[in-house]
């Protein structure tokens, strides 16, 4: 079982440099905890990849539609006061408190790429190349 943040769940669904490590993350475990915000988010960068043509209309549905079946069985939803209480605590914005709740209550640590959450919560996250490196 994985926690995952959306920056992991992108590149499963749309080509980049991380595609191929957030695969070999996917064939060690198909169990992704998330936050249902995530989809949200993951939404948000369909909506800028098709805008920016760098993905069909119909393809960034059939993507939607794909990450939603992959992620729905296990969805971890926390309460906002959680959410905000990790917000406060680690001085970020409180989405990014969404997905280190999981990862505490979960008591696994949230995979991201996101630099500065890691800086801000090193003991609740670690880096896609931190996750696969772990046997």
């Amino acid at each position: 079982m994985f926690v995952v943040d959306t920056n992991i769940i992108v590149p499963l669904y749309i080509r980049s440099a991380a595609t191929e490590a957030a695969r070999k993350l996917r064939e060690r475990d198909a169990v992704w905890r998330t936050e249902p915000f995530a989809l949200i988010e993951f939404s948000n960068a369909l909506a800028s990849y098709a805008r920016a043509r760098y993905l069909t209309k119909e393809l960034a549905q059939q993507c939607l539609g794909q990450a939603e079946n992959f992620l729905r069985a296990h969805y971890f939803e926390v309460t906002h006061e959680a959410a905000l209480e990790l917000a406060l605590r680690y001085k970020l914005a409180a989405y990014d408190g969404r997905f280190l709740a999981v990862a505490h209550q979960l008591g696994a640590r949230l995979i991201t790429e996101d630099t500065k959450l890691r800086a801000a919560a090193p003991a609740l996250t670690q880096s896609l190349a931190e996750a696969l490196a772990q046997a």
